[in-house]
């Protein structure tokens, strides 16, 4: 059963016109070692006063990359569904939808009736901004207008473009900074549209962009996301990145190791945009974060978490948790939109790398009863470019595990996909949910509400390689990250984390 309009009903939660104030109790343990490797368990319990401002803020996205098949992509899908666009296929009509889109087409269970289970969409457990309502904007390095860069990327059925053409051509991103360092050598030729200037000149560029986009639009925030090309990693030096003002110092001195990215992010935390990366590139360097932290402005990432290593965050967490031992990873990909011809490049390849091999790290980590100390699987990622498939990108993967009694288990999949039909809706979540985040606030019994942590490790779920506060835990198995997100909501309003127990029916 499906309930769209709900209200919680008890003495920890109360609803005003401007906000909802929950006080929840935590349940936690605490670990004590004692003699003999003997440990106490201790439960805890902590009360933490949860306030969400119900405020729906409008809201402006700004993409990096706006003219890329994801930027193309979600700008038409959201473009079709406020309209209400339909259109012909070979094998009939179809209607827009935002499948993919957790807040959008996913339910959270609240309860059951009469024996019936009870869920609601998960965009009505916290006000949240409707998609139509969203203004889209953002930079490339290519000038040309969003219909062209749709018909580029070949992504949506020619019936759905021509509708789409007449709301899009006037579309024309701003110019964007290129710094051929940081990409492929193939990407130079693309560039025809570029931010001039020294570091120092293209941030500052770039906070005016952010802040004309805001003012144009009457906008209360803008969200910023990149989704251009993957850049190489950036080396941490002291003394370049490492700090704060040594990172601020190193623009000014118009170092070549500060990546595209690193300034994008550094102006968006000036004008307290919330900066999401959506590529493996290490984007915030030290520096990024501190100065992040300093200002209280949310940041996340990193690299979308689409397809491939979505099912692996599944299949192992599946595996290591059903007591069996995966040995043996081997993950091969081809695909041939822009995003397979920049990764041709080796330097650019070894970042995706890093973000698809570290996915399995704390689920392996998590059960020493099948790993002993450093052993890991052997685990390796091939990604090719191969032009004719275009954004239909192929990935393959080979799970080998030991099981009972010496044996082997060897589980092979095929996932064949529109790359940027499956990124689109998770761009659009990692906005919808960071936006949401700026407006928790919450505190321990006693002490003053302050908001989430600036680096946002709520997003986790989207994303191939969670950045996470100093000192957190790395969780990438995705039944946990999506756990966490639902649970987080369900403090705001007053609700017990779902625990599946159903002790009533017991």
């Amino acid at each position: 059963m499906l309930v769209e309009n709900f209200q919680v009903e008890n003495d920890n939660v109360v609803y005003s016109d401007d906000t909802i104030k929950s006080s929840y109790k935590y349940e936690s343990t605490e670990m004590i070692p004692g003699k003999d490797d003997k440990w106490t368990v201790k439960p805890v319990t902590t009360t933490y006063q949860f306030e969400t401002s119900r405020k729906v803020p409008k809201m402006g996205i700004m993409l990096v990359g706006w003219g890329g098949n994801n930027g193309s992509t979600l700008t038409a899908g959201l473009i079709a569904n406020k309209e209400g666009i339909s259109w012909r296929t070979a094998k009939g009509v179809q209607t827009s939808n935002f499948y993919g889109s957790v807040p959008q087409c996913s339910p959270c269970r609240i309860g059951n009736f009469q024996g019936e289970e009870v869920y609601t969409p998960f965009k009505n457990l916290i006000p949240m901004v409707d998609p139509a309502d969203i203004v889209i904007g953002g930079w490339d390095i290519s000038k040309m207008n969003l219909a062209d860069a749709m018909r580029r990327a070949g992504v949506l059925e020619y019936d759905l473009q021509r509708q789409l053409q007449p709301y899009m051509k006037d579309m024309v991103p701003l110019p964007g900074i290129f710094d051929g360092e940081f990409v492929a050598d193939n990407q130079e030729a693309r560039a025809d549209h570029r931010i001039k200037g020294t570091k120092r000149q293209q941030l500052e560029q770039i906070r005016a962009d952010i802040r004309e986009f805001k003012a144009v639009n009457k906008l209360d925030q803008v969200t910023v996301l990149w989704t251009a090309n993957t850049e190489r990693f950036a080396e941490v030096t002291v003394g370049l990145n490492d700090t704060k003002d040594n990172l601020f110092a190193a623009i000014d001195d118009d170092e070549a190791e500060i990546s595209p990215s690193t300034i994008y992010a550094l102006a968006c935390i000036a004008e307290h945009a919330p900066f999401i990366n959506g590529s493996p590139q290490n984007t915030f360097v030290p520096g990024v974060i501190e100065y992040a932290v300093e200002e209280k402005s949310l940041i996340g990432g990193d690299d979308f978490k689409s397809g491939q290593t979505k099912m692996k965050s599944v299949l192992v967490d599946f595996l290591v948790g059903a007591g069996l031992k995966p040995t043996c990873i081997v993950s091969y990909n081809h695909l041939g939109n822009n995003d397979g011809y920049n990764l041709s490049a080796p330097q650019t390849f070894r970042s995706k790398e890093i973000s698809k091999s570290n996915v399995v790290d704390d689920m392996v980590a998590s059960n020493e009863l099948l790993y002993g100390p450093g052993e890991h699987p052997d685990h390796t990622v091939v990604i090719k470019y191969v032009p004719y498939v275009g954004d239909s990108k192929r990935a393959m993967d080979e799970y080998t595990s030991e099981i009972f009694m010496g044996g082997k288990q060897t589980i092979v999949m095929h996932n064949t996909c529109e790359d940027s039909l499956l990124a689109a809706p998770i761009i659009l979540d990692l906005c919808l949910l960071a936006e949401v985040c700026t407006r928790i606030q919450l505190s321990k019994e006693g002490e003053p509400l302050e908001g989430l942590h600036p680096v946002c490790s709520l997003l986790s779920y989207l994303t191939k390689a969670p950045l996470v506060p100093n000192g957190a835990p790395v969780v990438n198995a995705l039944a946990k990250q999506r756990q966490c997100i639902e649970n987080v909501f369900r403090a705001c309003i007053g609700l017990a984390p779902e625990n599946n127990m159903l002790l009533e029916f017991k």
